[in-house]
């Protein structure tokens, strides 16, 4: 019973994305006038680092995404504090999904590539059934290689936002750190992103999830909803 609840109360890996990285620099963005430059970035910092807390309190670790968050904020915190050049901001935007996506990489050649975690886990999908099909084809090994190409894709979409965000940052942000100038130009930044960035994004990432949906589906002979956690077991028809 312990066991289930521990693995229960694992966060979604996607919360910890807003939490750790989106609304740390949503605050550095648009709360700097009012906080001041100090202000927001404790403010800013105080989001990753007690989700990180938490998770070293709860798995003894500090997680991938907290670490990334804390680092992103001091280095856009640090940009208009110290009012450095605008070219270490696209930088720094470029660093955040670049380090993501070398993580996804590098995870692609270990045993636990990153998809298996974000989408192949116990939340989702009733993994004790698709390992059972999967072994009863013989089609573990071909399934573990769909894996891995599904990470080495979701990288590219990853390196991918890294370069875009740099383009971005250096023809929007062209004002000096710390000056409201700079805080309205982050602020159309974020603004733009969405539509160039994070839309191409969202449908490169979907095709990915796709290609590995239906890779599963041929692999195992499960329709989706029979390889979803909640779904049922059809009824054996009656001898």
């Amino acid at each position: 019973m312990p066991a289930t609840t521990a693995t229960t109360a694992k966060p979604n890996p996607f919360v910890e994305l807003i939490v750790t990285i989106i609304v740390p620099a949503l605050i550095l963005m648009k709360m700097s006038s009012r906080l001041g430059a100090l202000g927001a970035l404790a403010l800013a910092l105080s989001l990753p680092l007690a989700w990180g807390l938490w998770g070293l309190w709860r798995d003894g670790k500090i997680g991938l995404m907290p670490a990334i968050g804390v680092i992103s904020t001091l280095l856009t915190g640090g940009v208009g504090l110290f009012k450095l050049d605008p070219q270490w901001l696209a930088v720094k935007e470029a660093a955040v999904p670049g380090l993501i996506g070398l993580a996804v990489l590098i995870s692609a050649h270990t045993r636990y590539p990153l998809v298996r975690m974000l989408v192949f886990n116990r939340q989702l999908f009733d993994v004790d059934r698709i390992v059972q099909a999967l072994r009863e084809r013989r089609n573990e090994v071909p399934f573990e290689l769909r894996l891995r190409r599904g990470t080495l894709l979701l990288a590219c979409t990853f390196f991918f936002s890294s370069f875009m965000n740099y383009v971005l940052a250096r023809w929007i942000v062209t004002s000096v750190a710390g000056s409201d100038a700079f805080n309205e130009e982050l602020g159309k930044l974020t603004l733009l992103s969405y539509p160039m960035i994070a839309l191409p994004s969202m449908v490169m990432m979907v095709g990915v999830l796709y290609d590995l949906a239906r890779g599963a589906r041929k692999l195992t002979g499960l329709t989706i909803e029979e390889m979803l956690h909640h779904a049922q077991p059809e009824a054996a028809p009656p001898k």
